[in-house]
């Protein structure tokens, strides 16, 4: 009953707003969102029309042909289509007055024999002001119950929470994203996507809201291009072999390249991957942006996603530390092959058993998932901490009690040697980088890829100034 009071007074403050006037199209879950404004009471203030297209035949005439019909580009053909024909038709009579709107969703919910995946797009295309050019919020979200009447109430109390941001708090986009679940939990619904874009969020950085559905839980993962534009993560990995490198990137080194270089280069030459798309990944962790406190600095977090931009690399941020879950979220999502590129100090601090014990079967249960499905790891060599001679993944030592466990997993493949590396990268470390930025000693220069010695100097990053 807390659920649906608080819904039902988010619909009802909306139908009693008389600002707001437009469509709610909905295919594929029921009019879920529609049928919260019509319980609250007084819907005939907000709702110009309510529709569902279900015939794809009746759909294609409406909205136009689509190869896909759970997807971003039709639910914008449907905001687009829908918000048009409100401002053609009632522009005129009460358009001084009135800031229409255009409200759509598009997804596939449990079928009846169930084994399907269970996701869609919602979006809101809307004037803030009578007259006013159009703003948008578009998001992705999969539906976790089990049963497909939970999945349909979930739908629409999100949808409702996306209405109710959108017209009476979209000034703090921050609290735009918090609010989209409340009511919910994050067992119920997952937010891996959001975008907002128009003159209303023309100074909102949709990278610092793929960030937020991360620190808020709405989604254990969020990735965008080297543009910046934010991506659907399912989308961006479906049908592509995937190679990822964990990392601080802080700023990212000429290491860091050559180890995604080395890596995807032994990577193309596996026959598994062979003629396949490659999605190449740097990925930064949620505890790594976190450092020492719970809070994220959102410049420094920029800054790195700027920099790693630069160098044209897509990034992912994750809340998956275990290499393990990073794993099974990839495999849940593609069915080529996926490579994790790492230095070798990073593997042999996989074979530290203390760093296993959150899990019931211990090291053993942590790579059994991490390397099922053939996953293999792409091993950078380390210089000898005495600095003389290289140390390479083929003649690693670990503890006694788990070199049969090493022997095994490297007999069978898991461990790929990247012999083709630099050899004069090997001393460059990106804490010694950082250091010397902040210091004006500018041998920093040379460590780094122009692109980001370029960027650095042009906005001061990570303490740099100029003489």
């Amino acid at each position: 009953m807390e659920i649906a009071g608080d819904t039902l007074q988010k619909a009802l403050r909306i139908n009693l707003d008389p600002r707001w006037y437009g469509t709610i199209a909905e295919i594929g879950a029921g009019q879920e969102v529609a049928r919260w404004f019509f319980r609250a009471g007084g819907a005939a203030g907000t709702m110009a029309k309510s529709m569902s297209a279900y015939d794809m035949a009746v759909s294609d005439a409406v909205y136009g042909k689509s190869d896909r019909y759970v997807s971003l580009g039709r639910l914008q053909a449907m905001l687009q289509h829908e918000l048009s024909l409100n401002v053609e038709r009632l522009g005129e009579t009460r358009g001084d007055d009135t800031c229409f709107f255009a409200f759509a969703d598009t997804v596939v919910a449990r079928s009846y024999r169930g084994g399907n995946e269970c996701h869609g797009w919602m979006g809101v295309r809307f004037q803030a002001h009578p007259h006013d050019e159009p703003s948008e919020i578009v998001l992705h979200v999969r539906m976790l119950d089990d049963d497909a009447a939970l999945q349909q109430e979930a739908l629409g109390i999100v949808g409702v929470n996306l209405l109710h941001a959108a017209f009476f708090q979209r000034h703090e986009p921050d609290q735009v994203v918090a609010s989209l679940l409340d009511r919910l939990s994050t067992g119920r619904i997952e937010i891996d996507m959001i975008k907002f874009k128009g003159i209303e969020f023309r100074s909102v950085d949709n990278r610092i809201m793929a960030l937020q559905l991360v620190q808020l839980g709405l989604s254990g993962v969020a990735m965008f291009g080297p543009d910046g534009e934010v991506l659907q993560p399912s989308e961006a990995l479906r049908k592509h072999a995937v190679l990822v490198e964990r990392g601080s990137f802080r700023p990212p080194t000429v290491v860091n390249i050559d180890m995604l270089e080395c890596a995807r280069e032994k990577f193309q030459q596996d026959p598994a991957v062979a003629g396949k798309p490659i999605l190449t990944l740097a990925e930064l962790t949620m505890r790594n942006l976190r450092a020492d406190t719970d809070k994220v600095d959102r410049r420094d977090f920029l800054a790195r996603a700027d920099l790693l931009g630069a160098c044209g690399v897509t990034v992912l941020i994750s809340d998956y530390y275990d290499y393990n879950r990073l794993a099974a979220y990839l495999q849940a999502r593609t069915k080529e092959r996926i490579g994790i590129v790492l230095g070798l100090p990073s593997l042999l601090d996989m074979f530290k058993e203390e760093n296993h014990t959150h899990m019931q079967g211990g090291i053993l249960e942590s790579f059994g998932r991490l390397f099922k499905n053939d996953l293999r790891l792409y091993v950078y060599p380390m210089q000898q901490p005495s600095g003389d001679g290289v140390l390479t993944v083929d003649q690693t030592k670990v503890d006694p009690d788990l070199q049969p466990l090493f022997d095994y997993l490297s007999g069978r493949g898991s461990f790929v040697d990247l012999d083709n590396y630099r050899s004069e990268y090997l001393p460059i470390l990106s804490r010694d980088v950082l250091r010397r930025i902040g210091s004006g000693d500018d041998s920093w220069e040379s460590m780094v890829p122009v692109e980001v010695t370029a960027l650095i100097v042009k906005r001061s990053f990570f303490g740099y100034r100029r003489e």
